[in-house]
């Protein structure tokens, strides 16, 4: 039985007795379950319902319980599909930009979809992938979605966008060898995916994170968002501000945009160290956080800001420094010691030692506890310690 076929299985009254029959299974408890449900049912069915049942747990985190226990899920699909608080944030958007149809591109299971149909946007959702197209339309229609949502199996690079108000195009990133860094090898290709964006009013385009800026096409406009402190994504927006960059932390949503300024001064370690929320600094914003807390870079290469005042800002995490000395294992120990510290929080950037390494060695024991920063000042390596202020 092929993968569509085990898949379509599913969707009848006996696969989705068996969904629910295996919702809750344990992974440790799965052989015994099978072998029970197999003497009543074709084993490639049972298979297929644990293996759902599994993905269905693993999308909990992006999906919510609700969601992914109706909802079905291939394994890319949940690896690769946008966050819902992502995926809500982006169609809500869409909505204030007066978008009332989207061409959504490289669908995958649908979870692009689902938010702009719930924001009452009509969607047209296309994949090639059959099994893909699958759990799309399956999930359009289990959410109540299918008046909203038209899915269609198809290679997205001869699909007519013509007439739609904005188009969504969320291509692969991730090969036989895993994530794909380059634009240009993502499938379809970025240049693509511009150009397709052009054929519309608005649109946006769903990139890692990790794209360079001299990457970001300058009739775009560049989006980095995090959820939770959790980079997640890069949106590249047509139809909006060209050349602008921002920032947006989730829940909120917060957006910093870009003023162009200069790279903050360095300074020496005041009291106070303020680690930027990951978005500000893949959108190389923290010289706008500097300049809100008025304070500059432990180093001119790391991302560190300080000062001498403690300033409220969703952008960044607050610490209150207590020490400061120069690498050297054996005296954070003795101070670890001295402070009764046996809960560390060890924090890194510039810096090559291992987080667990240090901790395996400097062994911290007592009631209190402290944070750790691996890094450099002024270009020497450095130990700050400190707490959340």
């Amino acid at each position: 039985m092929n993968d569509l076929a085990s898949f379509s299985r599913l969707l009848t009254p006996e696969g989705s007795a068996l969904l629910d029959a295996v919702r809750d299974t344990d992974p440790a408890d799965e052989l015994a379950v099978a072998t029970r449900l197999r003497r009543e049912h074709p084993a490639e069915l049972v298979s297929a319902a644990l293996g759902q049942a599994r993905l269905r747990q693993r999308a909990v985190a992006k999906f919510g319980a609700v969601d992914a226990g109706r909802m079905f899920f291939t394994p890319n699909g949940v690896e690769q599909s946008t966050r819902a608080s992502v995926a809500t944030y982006r169609a809500g958007r869409m909505r204030e930009l007066g978008v009332g149809s989207v061409a959504d591109l490289c669908c995958g299971i649908g979870g692009d979809a689902i938010a702009l149909a719930r924001a009452g946007i009509r969607v047209l959702a296309v994949d090639r992938d059959p099994v893909t197209v699958a759990a799309a339309r399956a999930n359009a229609e289990g959410l109540g979605l299918a008046d909203l949502i038209e899915v269609r199996e198809a290679d997205v690079t001869e699909v007519d966008t013509a007439g739609y108000d904005a188009v969504f195009v969320d291509p692969g990133r991730r090969g036989g060898r895993g994530r794909i860094f380059d634009p240009e090898a993502y499938s379809p290709p970025l240049s693509w995916a511009v150009e397709a964006a052009g054929q519309a009013p608005h649109a946006a385009l769903k990139i890692a994170p990790g794209i360079p800026h001299e990457a970001v096409p300058g009739e775009a406009e560049a989006e980095w968002i995090s959820d939770g402190g959790d980079v997640k994504e890069a949106v590249l927006w047509f139809g909006t501000e060209p050349g602008a960059i921002r920032a947006t932390l989730l829940p909120g949503p917060r957006s910093l945009l870009s003023r162009g300024l200069p790279d903050p001064e360095v300074r020496t370690v005041g009291r106070y160290l303020y680690e930027p929320d990951g978005a500000v600094i893949r959108a190389h914003l923290v010289a706008e956080v500097a300049d809100q807390l008025n304070g500059g870079l432990v180093d001119a290469t790391i991302a560190y800001v300080t000062g001498d005042e403690l300033h409220a800002t969703p952008y960044a995490t607050a610490y209150e420094i207590t020490d400061q000395l120069p690498f050297n294992v054996k005296k954070l120990k003795a101070l670890l010691r001295e402070r009764e510290v046996g809960t560390l929080t060890v924090k890194k950037r510039g810096s090559a030692v291992e987080p667990e390494e240090l901790r395996k060695k400097v062994k911290p024991q007592g009631p209190h506890s402290a944070t750790v920063f691996l890094t450099r000042v002024a270009g020497a390596p450095t130990m700050l310690v400190g707490r959340p202020a």
